[in-house]
């Protein structure tokens, strides 16, 4: 497959389509980006890099820093993550506290607001200093060692993230946060904040694509748990556009109100795209769209 051309292909195709879309607004910081940054970078397999535009420019990767945080707490906790969290699409808003409260306190799956509280409170219990282990978790899964925490988004969230504590009081009021309330968005405000180019959040999804196992061939989670998170991925990575997202691209894939998205073909490639014009769900326009291309010109989904 002749990726460079393709990604080129795909590129320039994208760049000529309506500028559709706004940034992130609820959170100031993010308000700040130039709407019209846009990258793309694939992995394969093979450890083959190839990217495009934008793609080593550092962006917050948000809600993409979902599906890593519940890779962790999955190597420390296994199946019994699914007692307190569970895996069925929402069909509602991220952010929702309407489910939650019908559902009795158990967030529909981990990659919600509310399901993704839960899966820090329990990286808080499991971790001695949780906000260093876990940004050396994502260092050792990328390659790269230089990857943080943007401070000044992880305040800007902090400063404006009324619903996220409203979720984490009612979780608390639940029975499902065992932690400090204070100490859990503390940390979910950091995990959000990190900041990653395309080409290292490709790199840090590696595993996902490869059976569990890092470019450098460390062995982050076995084969049925990756199958199992990228199960959830498939149909729960992208809030209710999860359905549509499926329909039109076929990859699992994990989105973020900063812009980017990461998706993967198991045992073929991973791909990262960096857009920050979002559409009414909090999902990038263009990166969809670039990812949609992707899959129709290389006829590689996993349908």
């Amino acid at each position: 497959m002749d990726f460079p051309s393709i990604l080129q292909e795909i590129y320039q195709e994208a760049k000529t389509l309506p500028a559709i879309g706004n940034v992130a607004s609820t959170i100031p910081e993010l308000a700040k980006v130039n709407p019209d940054k846009f990258g793309i970078h694939l992995t394969t397999i093979d450890g083959e890099d190839f990217g495009i535009g934008d793609s080593n420019e550092k962006f917050s990767i948000q809600s993409v820093s979902k599906a890593l945080t519940v890779a962790m707490a999955f190597t420390f906790l296994d199946e019994k993550i699914w007692e307190r969290v569970g895996v069925e699409p929402s069909g509602n808003p991220f952010n929702s506290l309407v489910q939650l409260e019908y559902e009795k306190g158990i967030p529909r799956n981990p990659f919600i607001n509310a399901g993704a509280l839960v899966i820090a409170d329990m990286l808080i219990s499991e971790l001695k200093e949780p906000k260093q282990e876990f940004l050396n978790f994502i260092r050792i899964i990328s390659g790269s060692p230089t990857i943080d925490y943007n401070l000044k988004v992880a305040k800007s969230e902090k400063e404006t993230g009324f619903r996220n504590a409203a979720l984490a009081h009612f979780l608390k009021s639940f029975g499902n946060i065992n932690n400090d309330v204070e100490t859990v968005l503390d940390f979910y405000f950091h995990q959000c904040s990190l900041e990653m180019t395309c080409k290292e959040l490709s790199h840090s999804f590696f595993f996902f694509a490869n059976e569990g196992k890092t470019q450098s061939g460390k062995q982050i989670l076995t084969k049925s748990q990756v199958k199992r998170l990228n199960a959830l991925m498939q149909t729960c990575g992208f809030y209710d556009e999860s359905g549509e997202f499926t329909y039109k691209v076929g990859l699992p894939g994990k989105s973020g109100i900063g812009g980017g998205i990461a998706a993967l073909y198991p045992k073929n490639f991973v791909v990262a795209t960096w857009s920050p014009r979002l559409n009414e769900k909090g999902n990038s326009e263009l990166g969809m769209s670039a990812l949609e291309l992707l899959t129709t010109k290389t006829g590689m989904s996993v349908f």
